[in-house]
């Protein structure tokens, strides 16, 4: 096995417990809101990108779509997402943020963001900023050795 390869491996032996102990912090600030881990995901997906048809967010989250629509509906009764024609195709609706979703997310980030400030206050932030920038490269090198293209892309 090369240095290299060895290198990698540890930075991907760490994402798997820097992903539980992410979501057990991300659950702990949700507690008290009608929003779940998926619909967190699903709202800052479309706070990023804007609408989407169900097929596309199931594809970027890589679920199924009926998973997909359950969020969606879940979601859309709690007032965070509404469904639009979509002009491009008749049967493929567009999901869209609403105002309350958009200010729920921002409420919500803003606190994820405080915390992560407090917690990480040790860590110098160029340091994070590379951390960050590594991790982007490494999950982008595997979604197209996968075939999947970009997990970035907007699609």
């Amino acid at each position: 096995m090369s240095e290299h390869g060895r290198a990698a491996y540890s930075v991907l032996r760490n994402v798997r417990p820097l992903h539980l102990q992410a979501a057990r912090a991300v659950t702990a600030t949700l507690r008290g809101e009608p929003f779940t881990m998926a619909t967190r995901a699903l709202v800052e997906r479309l706070e990023d990108v804007g609408p989407r048809t169900v097929p596309q967010l199931a594809e970027w989250l890589d679920v199924s779509r009926q998973a997909v629509q359950r969020v969606v509906d879940d979601a859309r009764a709690h007032g965070y997402v509404e469904v639009r024609d979509n002009p491009a195709h008749r049967r493929s609706h567009l999901v869209a943020l609403t105002s309350k979703g958009h200010d729920a997310f921002h409420r919500l980030h803003a606190d994820e963001v405080a915390t992560l400030a407090r917690v990480a206050a040790d860590i110098d932030r160029d340091d994070l900023l590379t951390c960050a920038a590594v991790l982007e490269r490494l999950t982008d090198a595997l979604a197209r050795r996968d075939g999947r293209g970009e997990p970035g892309d907007p699609g």
